[in-house]
């Protein structure tokens, strides 16, 4: 039954390109069905022989209007396939791309996530891991990098529990699949260290208070561990290759990642939630 209505709607749209393309085929049709309606009208008139006989005229002119139509397609065959083709492609690929998986909405603050991903979040619930000594994030080469990291928050419990879970499930990623141990430097920031930050310029944040996703418990610094020692430095081949398949796990989980900024922030990433920060 679909394919006879597809039949019947490219049938129909030719007979309407044609119409509406060439002057000669309306009047053909509106002579040949001005005909017909006058010897229907004289058969009637006059009884039931004259109008059979009428009537057999009548298809014969119908004939020949027929004819002629058939004729002026042969003539002009090329410009109808033509019309026809531009009428009846669209609606045809429409139907063949119709059973296929088509790309949503993009959405510049979602991520796809894989089936496999998607089975582990909604699995196990993983523990984060035991806070390591304040001394590790206070130690010459980390506080080069990082002054005030001193006072950072590094409590996983004051995190978004849904962004909370994704962190560990990259953390558990870098561990098993690439051999990475990390920590995180800071996640929930109060409206007053985020300002503070923003106060130190621009090449700390230019987030103020309400602009991070820090301030929603959306958002965590991290880096790596090695040797017992932190390693935040991207001049080291080791780190950077550990930033770039950190990104991957974070975007694979759903996560943005600071490393694709402008302003790269390799470390950082973060869950957005529409209509949570301040523009």
């Amino acid at each position: 039954m679909f394919l006879f209505s597809v039949v019947l709607f490219f049938v129909l749209a030719c007979l309407g390109a044609w119409l509406a393309l060439f002057p000669a085929g309306r009047d053909v049709v509106a002579q040949s069905m001005s005909a017909i309606g006058r010897r229907i009208g004289q058969g009637l008139r006059g009884g039931y022989r004259q109008g059979a006989q009428q009537a057999a005229q009548a298809g014969r002119s119908a004939g020949g209007g027929l004819m002629r139509a058939l004729a002026f397609l042969q003539r002009r065959y090329l410009l109808v396939l033509s019309a026809a083709v531009l009428l009846t492609v669209p609606p045809m690929l429409a139907l063949v791309l119709s059973g296929r998986n088509m790309l949503g909405g993009f959405d510049s603050d979602s991520h796809a996530i894989n089936d496999q991903i998607a089975d582990l979040l909604k699995g196990e619930q993983l523990a984060a891991p035991a806070p390591l000594p304040p001394l590790v994030f206070t130690t010459a080469e980390v506080t080069l990098v990082r002054p005030m990291l001193d006072s950072a928050n590094r409590n996983w419990q004051l995190l978004d529990p849904d962004f909370a879970q994704r962190l560990l499930l990259v953390f558990k990623i870098m561990k098993e699949n690439h051999g990475y141990d990390m920590a995180i430097l800071e996640g929930y920031r109060s409206p007053e260290r985020q300002n503070a930050l923003a106060a130190a310029g621009p090449a700390v944040t230019n987030a103020k208070a309400f602009q991070s996703y820090h301030q929603f418990g959306l958002a965590a610094d991290c880096a790596f561990l090695r040797d017992g020692k932190l390693l935040i430095s991207e001049r080291d081949p080791w780190a950077m290759r550990g930033y770039r398949l950190y990104g991957e796990a974070a975007e694979s989980v759903g996560l943005h990642w600071g490393g694709r900024w402008t302003m790269m922030d390799f470390g950082h990433t973060e869950l957005r939630v529409a209509g949570t920060v301040r523009k």
